[in-house]
Order: C-alpha cells, then sequence, then structure tokens
C-alpha cells in the first residue's frame, strides 16, 4: 500500500500543540493593513485554536487519519 501524501498547503498553514490541538493563524493580516485598527491588527496577530467542526478534516490533511 502506498504511503499517505500530507497536504502541503496544510503543512504550512497549522501547528500541532503539545496537547495535540491543531494551532491557526487569523485572516485579514497580509495586506490592505491601513484601513485597519491597531486593535484589530493586533487581535489577529495572535494564534487560535481550530474549532472542532474543522479539525477532523485538517487531521486528515495533515496525514493523521
Amino acid at each position: 500500500m502506498p504511503k499517505m501524501k500530507t497536504n502541503s498547503g496544510a503543512k504550512k498553514r497549522f501547528a500541532l500543540t503539545g496537547t495535540g490541538k491543531i494551532k491557526r493563524k487569523h485572516a485579514y493580516k497580509s495586506h490592505i493593513l491601513t484601513k485597519k485598527t491597531k486593535k484589530q491588527k493586533r487581535r489577529l496577530t495572535h494564534f487560535s485554536i481550530l474549532s472542532k467542526p474543522n479539525e477532523n478534516s485538517v487531521k486528515e490533511m495533515l496525514g493523521m487519519k
């Protein structure tokens, strides 16, 4: 049986925490930043944990299932 391939885009965008949860970056932080407030940009800087409904599909892309 052939090896399972991971999704290249997913492995660049997601990271695992020590407890097995999946970290992700916030969207809307790459360009057109002049319109956004300092507060909004600061909040988008931090990582967040992936929501439960999306967790299974991302784990599959990362080759964990």
